[in-house]
């Protein structure tokens, strides 16, 4: 029995009250963070060496964490990422390798993690005395046993750690960071994240964020100020999160007055331009140079490294703040990255914070190499290479400049609305990728874009009819938004694709852009450098906006319900002085007469006994020339929707009616639309915008289009063009 087929409940415009946590003093029932709101601290100061011969880093950090929370602590729970690399790892035994008639990629992936020599090799953990601690790992988790309880609200500490690991061939591992070879010029290019013992989250939900790394799941992370000093081959360009300290030191005399002339510069200025590369690349320095960078209040780091860099920069404003957007690519990325990145890099930090809050930090930085996309604060890697000769296919171009908007937003989500991605990957992935679509939107508007997108901008993820294939699958073979991020099958359609569809339509559908902007300015300025979970996110959205939305998040985030809804019929009267059917002209829809002296009778008696009286201008609307219509939706997938009714009129003219999803509230299988129009109507349309996902159109009209029809009518107009 399908779920539309049950018996009726009054489940869907049920509360979510169940379903969501207890508000308490720490996060409250109106999404806010409470006044007892607490979240731990972590600050690093890390010494990394990058030896290019062997692909190894050495490192060494100091890390003093501060716990804020209310309960003593008698270990502490660090990430050891590099371990998902290791062999015999959970990552490579659980990954299903399905073998069909020869050779494939899962048989590649089956031999690199047999022979893998990754994994980070712990050296010592020291107190701050330089005492040895005792430490458990646990794959990609390691304890810490303290030898006294961390003491509560306030308490801090201070211990190191030593460690190392071979860089990872992100080619051969579909990793998040590695190395990339470029074999024409013999040269490396890195970059560099997941790469150092990092703090797990403690928080007031969960205790321990400890849940293993298997790769979807991302990361937890908390919020501390870094010092990191990156020694390199002394010809590298390094770009990393944060500010550069000393680059009077590690940059040449030419590189520091172009970087003073970007400061000023409207367009992107090359600090290190492709024939100071092209030269490096064949004479490959000797010697080491060491970079020094600092970052505050941020959740990770992330850097990368190559003397293969082209470096393009300019200041952008956002707000009261002057932001660096800065690019890093190898001349293979030409002409395509020196053209686009750092404007899309501008271009995104202006419409994200416009939709959220005024982008806080100093630098924003897009890397191009071996991987597509991935996010860090103030640093991405991203993807779209041209073709050897330096040609730029079309998709190429667009891929480029989405990814970059799409790692570029990721600094305001998850970076700065610190959502734990290792539990929900909807929450940054899902709102970056609505986010992403806004941004697009206005791509066509910016003098850098114009040659290229004139009018539109091609969208992947964010227009409802985008996400109806993937709403088309089997309800059983696919799991609700609200599952966790190891567990979801279609990763893409279901982590990024619905959830952005959901916001777009929740904006645009449900409840109007005003509305939608200020709720959702609210949550990001509520969770401003804080760790929000989804109830957080609901409540904030009701809350800021006076809309009852439970029935949204349960048929879009709890359920895996498509939206399909049918005109099953349509009644059609008029008022008639004979009492005789009124007929509408040219093929109208048959209307039944409403006789006005029966009416006459039941006014006289409603008024009698119950003391109805009707005005003037009631009345009007119950004689001849008002046509009225009973329409008949039956919601055949079972997720509640509003209605758009598009009455077709005989005259040829046509009237969009909105009805809000409350008309399912007490009758969420089918219900009646009941309609007055001056004019007959010829035929209705729901949906005929496809802005609700609707999964099935063809049984969106009234009365239904003749088998064949839609067929003879192409047959015909490809005739008519031929002639």
């Amino acid at each position: 029995m399908a779920q539309h087929d049950k018996p009726y409940v009054s489940s869907k415009f049920a509360q979510l009250e169940q379903l969501l946590p207890t508000p308490n003093n720490y996060r409250t029932g109106s999404g806010a963070p409470g006044h007892e709101y607490w979240q731990q601290k972590a600050d690093y100061k890390i010494k990394v060496a990058l030896d290019e011969k062997k692909h190894i880093l050495t490192g060494a950090e100091t890390i003093t964490y501060y716990n804020y929370s209310p309960d003593n602590l008698k270990y502490l729970w660090v990430q050891i990422d590099q371990n998902r690399f290791k062999k015999g790892s959970d990552a490579f035994e659980t990954r299903n390798t399905r073998l069909n008639d020869g050779p494939n990629f899962g048989m590649i992936n089956l031999v690199v993690g047999q022979a893998s020599e990754w994994g980070c090799k712990i050296k010592s953990v020291k107190d701050k005395s330089g005492k040895p601690m005792k430490y458990v790992i646990n794959k990609t988790m390691m304890r810490i046993d303290l030898p006294q309880p961390l003491k509560a609200k306030g308490g801090n500490m201070t211990f190191s750690i030593e460690w190392e690991h071979k860089i990872v061939d992100a080619k051969k591992t579909n990793s998040r960071s590695g190395y990339e070879y470029f074999p024409k010029d013999g040269n490396y290019l890195y970059e560099i994240a997941q790469w150092f013992p990092r703090m797990c989250v403690y928080d007031d939900v969960n205790g321990w964020q400890h849940k293993q790394f298997l790769g979807n799941g991302e990361f937890a992370l908390t919020f501390g100020d870094y010092e990191v000093a990156i020694t390199a081959p002394a010809d590298h360009i390094v770009g990393a999160t944060g500010e550069l300290q000393n680059a009077k030191k590690v940059l040449t005399s030419d590189q520091l007055n172009r970087l003073k002339k970007a400061a000023s510069a409207t367009s992107p200025v090359l600090i290190v331009d492709q024939k100071e590369v092209e030269t490096k690349e064949k004479t490959k320095a000797s010697g080491t140079k060491t970079w020094v960078f600092k970052a505050k209040n941020v959740r990770d780091f992330a850097w990368a490294s190559s003397r293969k860099f082209i470096w393009d920069a300019m200041k952008v404003k956002v707000g009261n703040n002057d932001i660096w957007a800065m690019s890093y690519y190898p001349k293979e990325g030409n002409p395509l990255w020196g053209k686009y990145s750092t404007q899309v890099v501008a271009h995104t930090l202006r419409t994200y914070s416009k939709y959220t809050f005024d982008y806080p930090y100093p630098v924003a930085v897009s890397v191009h190499g071996p991987i597509f996309g991935m996010e860090y604060p103030m640093i991405c890697f991203n993807g779209g290479r041209p073709r050897a000769d330096g040609t730029v296919p079309a998709r190429t171009r667009k891929a480029m400049i989405s990814v970059i908007i799409h790692e570029v937003g990721h600094n305001y989500f998850p970076m700065i609305v610190n959502s734990d991605e290792r539990q929900w990957t909807w929450m940054d992935e899902g709102l970056n990728s609505f986010l992403q679509f806004l941004s697009e939107k206005e791509i066509p508007l910016q003098s850098w874009a114009k040659a290229d997108y004139p009018k539109t901008y091609p969208h992947r993820r964010g227009p409802a009819k985008n996400i109806v294939r993937y709403m088309r699958t089997d309800p059983t073979k696919i799991v609700p938004i609200m599952t966790n991020s190891e567990s979801i099958p279609q990763f893409g359609n279901n982590a990024y694709g619905k959830p952005a569809t959901a916001l777009n339509i929740l904006r645009e559908v449900v409840m109007g852009k005003e509305l939608f902007d200020h709720a959702f300015k609210t949550y990001s300025q509520r969770w401003y450098f804080k760790h929000p979970k989804p109830a957080d996110f609901f409540r904030t959205m009701e809350d800021a906006s006076g809309v009852d939305l439970d029935w949204f998040w349960r048929g879009w985030f709890y359920s895996t319900l498509p939206v399909d809804m049918s005109i099953d019929n349509v009644k059609a009267f008029a008022f008639s002085e004979s009492g005789k059917t009124v007929e509408a002209p040219a093929g109208g829809l048959k209307h039944k007469a409403f006789a006005n002296k029966k009416f006459n009778g039941l006014r006289e008696r409603l008024s009698k006994g119950f003391g109805l009286r009707l005005t003037d201008k009631e009345m009007a609307m119950l004689k001849p020339g008002k046509y009225y219509y009973s329409v008949k939706v039956k919601n055949i997938g079972g997720n509640i929707m509003p209605l758009f009714i598009q009455a077709n009129f005989v005259d040829g003219s046509k009237q969009l009616v909105k009805v809000p999803a409350e008309i399912f509230r007490k009758s969420p299988n089918q219900v009646y639309k009941g309609l007055i129009f001056d004019k007959p109507v010829k035929s209705f349309q729901l949906d005929p915008n496809e802005m609700t996902a609707d999964i099935d159109t063809k049984n969106n009209t009234f009365p239904r289009a003749k088998k064949g029809s839609k067929f003879k009518e192409l047959k015909e107009k490809k005739e008519k063009s031929n002639k």
